[in-house]
């Protein structure tokens, strides 16, 4: 008998004074798991993974503020920071009742996670995926990604960002037509004059600027004491390989496991890589 797929469903919780697009998987009842996104990323690129796993897990995947459905920030300069995703995520824990989770961020999701896991929700994160990022980046990795993420494109058609998205992305490695589509559909929205650009707030670069502290994260993650696993992309520019061998020193100690054929980021979108997940978040 064919086990039935599970479908998303589009959620809208109030959080910390503003409203939080959540997208939800499978049975509420079941042990919930979190997964949180990249710096210009929304939650719906966790769709493979997330009706994966689904089948185990009630699975949540928010757009951070200024991203996807999400609101944005009255004030950038205090709103995106990570202790207010913190709260945010806190909120939307309240909102489902939830206590204790599992937790899998891809780069800045994974540090959100990383400093959630240390303070507020510490305890209460049972397991924690570090999707390529560590507590010291690369300088020449942060300059890229602020330099495309400070400068948004603006386009006359939606095939022309898929092609932008494919290019400035094709560090996520080999994905299906598909991926990219749905990727170029979420990551997109018209500005007042009829044109494409993407789906996020352009200040959400002041991660760069006004919040160099929130990627300072040893202290962090030395205290962080949920069972972890660490993954980097073969050839990632944000997560060096001497700070991935570092990581598995000290703080939880986690597992490497090393995605070849990628850079910044694994999408965790493909068999193996669910497998991985899977396999992790049963321990």
């Amino acid at each position: 008998m064919t086990t039935p797929r599970s479908t998303p469903r589009s959620t809208y919780v109030e959080a910390e004074g503003f409203e939080v697009h959540v997208t939800e998987w499978g049975d509420p009842r079941n042990p919930a798991l979190v997964m949180w996104h990249g710096l210009a990323r929304t939650g719906r690129d966790f769709d493979e993974a997330a009706e994966a796993l689904s089948d185990t897990y009630f699975v949540l995947c928010p757009d951070t503020l200024g991203r996807g459905l999400s609101s944005w920030a009255r004030d950038y300069r205090t709103d995106y920071s990570y202790a207010n995703f913190g709260r945010v995520a806190e909120g939307i824990l309240a909102r489902h009742g939830i206590d204790r989770l599992r937790w899998v961020g891809t780069s800045m999701g994974g540090l959100i996670g990383v400093t959630l896991a240390a303070g507020p929700l510490k305890g209460r994160i049972t397991h924690l995926v570090i999707n390529d990022i560590g507590p010291d980046i690369p300088a020449a990795g942060a300059e890229r990604i602020a330099s495309y993420v400070g400068t948004p494109p603006v386009y006359d058609t939606v095939a022309e960002l898929e092609a932008w998205l494919r290019a400035n992305y094709a560090p996520f490695g080999d994905n299906t037509d598909a991926f990219w589509r749905r990727m170029a559909d979420t990551s997109a929205r018209r500005t007042d004059d009829g044109r494409v650009t993407v789906h996020y707030d352009p200040h959400i670069v002041s991660q760069f600027t006004h919040h160099k502290a929130d990627l300072d994260v040893w202290d962090a993650y030395d205290a962080v004491e949920a069972k972890t696993l660490l993954i980097r992309g073969e050839s990632s520019d944000v997560l060096a390989a001497p700070v991935a061998e570092e990581m598995t020193r000290r703080g939880p100690r986690p597992a490497l496991h090393v995605v070849a054929g990628c850079g910044h980021a694994p999408t965790l979108a493909d068999d193996a890589q669910i497998a991985l997940l899977r396999a992790f978040l049963a321990e």
